[in-house]
């Protein structure tokens, strides 16, 4: 009985999970640069009814037979794929096409960060910026 009542709570507790990802992925479906998330699921526990054996003569092995006795969210994968691009009328908005990531960094270059939102401009000192004032990294194509 006990077991029954755990699956069904443990599967209630990775649904609830699943829908919250799920409700992330609409809120933020137009927000720049936004990859959408996937739950996947995995057994909590499981017990074992009948354990495996070998095959014996002509005949083959029989599998194991277990019970699942609940589940839980194994990982939130995010998924990088190619959006469609869009054009603006902004001159500083830039797109990947396929993969890869825009480079910025905060301190000069000592550490990088990677972001996928291209919605760039200028600042007051002429650097490339994203919305958070990151500097873009890369090399001048003409000095």
């Amino acid at each position: 009985m006990m077991g029954a009542l755990w699956s069904g709570v443990t599967g209630l507790q990775a649904h609830q999970v699943a829908m919250d990802v799920e409700g992330n992925n609409i809120a933020n479906v137009n927000t720049v640069g936004f990859k959408y998330s996937r739950a996947s699921f995995a057994d909590l526990f499981s017990q074992t009814q009948k354990v495996a054996t070998a095959p014996q003569g002509d005949l083959g092995g029989k599998n194991s037979m277990q019970i699942g006795l609940g589940s839980t969210v194994n990982t939130v994968t995010k998924i990088f794929k190619q959006g469609t691009i869009q054009t603006t009328d902004k001159q500083s908005d830039m797109a990947i096409q396929g993969d890869g990531f825009f480079v910025v960094s905060a301190d000069g270059g000592k550490t990088y960060m990677y972001t996928r939102n291209g919605d760039f401009s200028l600042d007051s000192m002429g650097n490339f910026v994203d919305r958070n004032g990151y500097v873009v990294q890369g090399w001048m194509r003409n000095e």
